[in-house]
């Protein structure tokens, strides 16, 4: 018997009618399926609820949402190293690879195993304070980001890669990426595409004040070290822009190459260049 558990966004309008379709598609099927009680009491399918969810066998990880549903799933199970399915009813979709109107036809390759995981590389960010020393944070599978908020001020930073100092920014932040996160943020910000076969980290300012701060493409295994010098207290590290933690002038933000990498069920009918197209490109 296979062990899968869901977890579904409850912000998304189609959940409650994708979730039925999947009950429905699995209820004769050896497959035990498993949701977080809080979202099985929203749902009012308590009978998949299970108290501990993180602490059971998975065998894999149904994401239901968008992206960002399906990025926060595969931080939640990183340690468990299982892998994780995206089923798509967000708006852009890179990652989530099933889309509705395919829903049962992907969910019976899945229990064919006509499928195939693709490793994605997954950061992971310390903070380092002045007689504190260095501090775990998170992970992130797009972006970690250091940036400001409130008060309308740039930034003053250092980036050092392998203990050389490369250069130092005024600007309104760094981004560092995954070539997953090159769709991410970092696009928005002028960096550029970068296909996820290829094992790099991606350095990319955000409103540099200067004209010659462009995007770098950085070893995977560099470590990457963010200084800050700004003189103004509303300074934040973000991490898949969904989680953030406050910083202090005279921290420091260390990236690094996570040991595990995040595994992304995918399927031969669909293709990265594809993606790009029908995602991206689809009004060229």
């Amino acid at each position: 018997m296979q062990n899968i558990a869901v977890f579904p966004n409850i912000d998304k309008e189609d959940a409650p009618k994708v979730l039925e379709r999947i009950f429905r598609f699995f209820a004769d099927k050896d497959v035990r399926l498993l949701m977080p009680t809080d979202s099985a009491e929203f749902f009012h399918c308590e009978k998949y609820g299970v108290e501990d969810i993180d602490e059971q066998p998975m065998d894999m990880a149904l994401s239901i949402g968008g992206d960002g549903t399906l990025l926060g799933n595969c931080r939640r199970v990183y340690k468990k190293n299982v892998p994780v399915c995206g089923v798509n009813i967000g708006t852009l979709g890179f990652l989530a690879d099933i889309e509705l109107a395919e829903l049962e036809g992907k969910l019976e390759k899945i229990l064919r195993g006509e499928y195939y995981l693709e490793e994605r590389m997954v950061i992971s960010g310390f903070v380092e304070s002045e007689g504190k020393g260095e501090r775990f944070l998170g992970h992130a599978l797009n972006d970690i980001v250091v940036t400001k908020g409130g008060v309308a001020r740039m930034l003053q930073l250092g980036l050092t890669v392998d203990g050389f100092r490369v250069m130092d920014y005024k600007a309104d932040g760094l981004i560092v990426s995954t070539a997953t996160g090159s769709t991410a943020y970092s696009l928005s910000a002028g960096g550029p595409l970068i296909n996820p076969k290829v094992k790099v980290l991606l350095m990319t300012p955000i409103c540099p004040h200067t004209f010659n701060a462009r995007p770098m493409v950085m070893d995977e295994n560099d470590e990457i070290k963010i200084d800050i010098a700004a003189l103004h207290r509303e300074i934040l590290v973000t991490f898949d822009g969904q989680e953030s933690f406050h910083l202090l002038p005279g921290d420091a933000v260390i990236v690094r190459r996570a040991p595990l990498p995040a595994k992304i069920v995918k399927f031969d009918d669909k293709n990265y260049y594809q993606t790009i197209r029908t995602k991206l490109l689809y009004n060229a």
